[in-house]
């Protein structure tokens, strides 16, 4: 598979409006200034990064800030206008719609217009949105919705619902602990079993999802106060506790992951068919993104794993992308 079949499935856009209001509120996502971002900037980056095709989503912090019309008008514009870049270059570029969450009616509203009007490719969600993560019970309806329309789901980190640590960006940690809360907070919750129709890809191969794998196993039995005859029922085709399964339902992406000491935790975890290809751009900086490319390279992979990761399982989510 050529490097330049690639679909990434975490890159994001900055709307020229988006940004100008984010400027207004003083907000600095993930603890850094928000980036400069074009349709023809992210070309060229990806033109430089064996990338054929990006999925564009709104990063945090979303569009929620306490009031529900403006969330509403913000997602309605953010979604159309991502809908006009990838209407200028559908061969480039994809689309996450954005929702208002924690205001569940108006999410429902802005899911069924995204994806029935703007045919976007999916939907974004927040770990947590104004504190509540995406296992709670005031939610299920928009997971219901997305169920039954058999939707892939991005699941990106925001801040916690905690306050920071002085001169620690957001980034660096919280946001791999907010898409591990969420990851548990679905497992826990049943969502996952009960909504087996969502594809949730989950942001930087899951935060700490992987190495923690048993920790959540622990937590499940004890939820459950099964924990002295379980660790004996293994997966026989994965030698793993069958509890341990639900975290193959995940997906997962390789965006600012393709370390040599998380790549191996994420390949024990994850389904080989349910691990794509991410570069954070322009969140995360193009040189940064090709050193990981060249560590990714780098890593002894089977060719068809590779191959799977860079596209195809990609191609398996979004049909519209094969050829």
């Amino acid at each position: 598979m050529s490097r330049a079949q690639r679909i990434d499935t975490h890159q994001h856009l900055v709307p020229p409006r988006y940004a100008k209001w984010m400027g207004e509120k003083g907000i600095r996502p993930g603890g850094i200034d928000l980036p400069s971002w074009s349709p023809s900037a992210a070309l060229k980056f990806m033109d430089g990064h064996g990338i054929a095709v990006g999925i564009l989503s709104l990063s945090t912090p979303g569009v929620y800030f306490g009031d529900v019309p403006e969330a509403r008008r913000w997602a309605r514009e953010v979604n159309e206008y991502a809908a006009e870049v990838v209407a200028d270059r559908p061969d480039r570029f994809g689309f996450f719609a954005t929702l208002t969450l924690p205001d569940v009616e108006g999410a429902l509203a802005e899911a069924e217009y995204a994806l029935d009007t703007l045919h976007a490719d999916g939907i974004v969600l927040l770990a947590n949105n104004d504190g509540r993560y995406l296992g709670d019970p005031g939610f299920e309806p928009l997971l219901q919705f997305l169920h039954e329309r058999q939707a892939t789901v991005f699941v990106h980190p925001g801040e916690l619902p905690g306050p920071e640590v002085p001169g620690i960006p957001t980034f660096t940690a919280d946001f791999l602990l907010d898409t591990t809360r969420t990851a548990i907070s679905l497992i826990l919750s049943g969502s996952m079993e009960k909504y087996p129709g969502i594809k949730f890809i989950l942001a930087h191969a899951g935060g700490f999802v992987p190495s923690i794998s048993y920790r959540i196993l622990l937590t499940m039995l004890n939820t459950k106060n099964k924990a002295q005859q379980a660790w004996a029922l293994l997966d026989q085709k994965h030698q793993v506790p069958k509890q341990l399964s639900v975290l193959r339902k995940f997906y997962y992406d390789i965006a600012l992951s393709a370390s040599p000491s998380a790549l191996p935790s994420l390949l024990e975890v994850a389904s080989p068919d349910h691990i794509t290809y991410g570069s954070d751009f322009p969140f995360a900086p193009a040189v940064a993104v090709g050193f990981l490319n060249k560590t990714f390279e780098r890593y002894p992979l089977d060719a068809g794993l590779r191959a799977a990761i860079d596209r195809g399982n990609s191609e398996n989510l979004f049909p519209r992308l094969k050829g």
